[in-house]
């Protein structure tokens, strides 16, 4: 008769589970906090369930023109822009003492309430943007936790360990973005907004649930401000370089160009007729162009200089933005490719060229920050690219008001993308602000900023590969509203 147990088969499928989380989690033992870790991470992905529900929401709920939604998303990602604030507080004030998991729980409760009151009780514009601000508030403070406890985690790799916590955290977030791009579309077809507001508000409690799984010991109840002053200290210090704040200045300007997102998507809905259901076809495609961007960027282009990749990326958008105008006056028809073929090829090529231009913007943001302020500098220059994003939204609601395009009135509406597109080259004069591999990028005193190399490439520093990938699903561009 056969043992009940047999202690080899036994150690060799303990070696062969071991063996699988080896390969899936890169490395990362499978702790209760990297799971913890990893479930924030994935409910950040999962909540583009309602982002194509929040668009029809304000367009057709609250009869919205384009200018007041592009109004309105301004404002509402206010909370994304003081990120830094959120990480000076959890460090100096603990809740309850506790720095981590106080701040996921009040998190997670706030993105629910948010989602529920959207679904029973917001009947205005205003309403609406304080419920969305709250959601965005949300996922902002949990995000800085995460953020937090990944670098600290990250302090303890090897070597051969070097930006694999980064990586399962990224792709972890763009897996739960994945499920839920064609869902975002589908529901809507089934149900209405409130419905799948009601849905996305079970995620955030799953947050407040990881808090649970944090490691962290409990601390005096009073605040800690010397390590805050410290950072604000070493901040100072960091930002008055003017090799840190000229090419921050660029950057902000090249993201704060006008765009033409809210008009287009009510083109898209009320003069082409496309539904909820093909445009999270739309949202599949940009999600998966997505990854193929970042994939093509690092196989291909992480290389290139800087000042040269953002001078050709510059007007490589621009010329691929003003294809739209085929779509918009219909060219497309004339020439036989129906306006769902020609939306579906367009989002495709403008999201891969538009993510093989970005990723060098998250590279150049982690490779200026100094030493003993990096993940604070680089936060804070995060903050900066969304305050970008932001007046590029009120900037296009002006024009979009300004030129009279309405949700039924589009005449205009080519001369707006026309201008939105070009406006895109104002800052290519100032690309001599970034550093380049040809020039002398020494300071005053005449040393490297940051102790950069001569060559200044994308490729030269893996530590920067690593926070980016740590903090690439904060900056991904909405398929709906990528800028080209």
């Amino acid at each position: 008769m056969a043992p009940a147990s047999d202690p080899a088969i036994a150690e060799k499928s303990s070696s062969s589970s071991q063996s699988f989380f080896q390969r899936i989690l890169l490395g990362n033992r499978p702790t209760p906090e990297l799971m913890a870790i990893l479930l924030v991470y994935f409910v950040q992905g999962i909540l583009g369930l309602s982002r194509l529900a929040v668009s029809f929401f304000l367009k057709d709920d609250l009869a919205l023109s384009p200018a007041e939604v592009a109004a309105l998303t301004g404002v509402a990602g206010l909370p994304w822009m003081v990120k830094p604030l959120f990480g000076f507080l959890s460090d100096g004030l603990p809740i309850l003492g506790y720095r981590r998991r106080s701040y996921l729980v009040l998190a997670g409760l706030l993105g629910s309430g948010s989602w529920v009151a959207l679904a029973t009780v917001i009947h205005s514009a205003w309403a609406a943007t304080l419920a969305i601000a709250l959601s965005s508030l949300s996922v902002a403070v949990s995000d800085v936790i995460v953020d937090s406890l990944v670098v600290e985690r990250a302090r303890g790799e090897s070597v051969a360990q070097t930006g694999s916590l980064q990586s399962i955290c990224w792709g972890t977030s763009a897996i739960g973005g994945l499920l839920t791009a064609y869902l975002s579309g589908a529901l809507l077809e089934r149900f209405n907004v409130q419905t799948v507001f009601l849905m996305t508000s079970s995620f955030p409690l799953l947050v407040a649930g990881a808090a649970l799984l944090i490691s962290e010991q409990r601390r005096s109840l009073q605040p800690d401000w010397s390590s805050v002053k410290s950072q604000v200290g070493l901040l100072r210090q960091a930002v008055s370089k003017k090799a840190i704040w000229l090419p921050t200045l660029f950057l902000f300007l090249w993201q704060a160009t006008p765009s033409a997102d809210s008009a287009f998507f009510y083109f898209s809905t009320n003069e082409l007729g496309f539904g909820p259901e093909f445009l999270g076809r739309v949202r599949l495609v940009t999600s998966i162009a997505m990854l193929l961007g970042i994939w093509a960027f690092n196989r291909f282009f992480k290389t290139v200089p800087f000042r040269r990749i953002f001078a050709w990326g510059i007007v490589i958008s621009t010329v691929l933005g003003l294809s739209t105008l085929l779509l918009v006056t219909h060219t497309n028809r004339i020439i036989g490719i129906s306006d769902r073929w020609f939306s579906l090829g367009d989002s495709l090529v403008l999201t891969v060229a538009g993510e093989i231009a970005f990723m060098p913007v998250l590279v150049l943001a982690a490779r200026l920050c100094p030493p003993g302020v990096e993940a604070t500098l680089f936060a804070l220059l995060m903050s900066v690219l969304n305050l970008s994003s932001a007046v590029s939204q009120e900037f296009g609601a002006i024009l979009t008001h300004w030129l009279g395009v309405t949700e039924s009135n589009f005449d205009n509406l080519w001369l707006l993308v026309t201008i939105t597109s070009l406006s895109t080259l104002l800052p290519l004069p100032f690309v001599g602000w970034l550093p380049d591999a040809s020039a002398d990028d020494g300071d005053e005193s005449g040393d490297r900023p940051n102790g950069l190399p001569p060559e200044i490439t994308v490729a030269n520093s893996q530590e920067s590969l690593s926070m980016v990938s740590s903090l690439v699903p904060d900056m991904l561009p909405e398929p709906e509203s990528q800028k080209s």
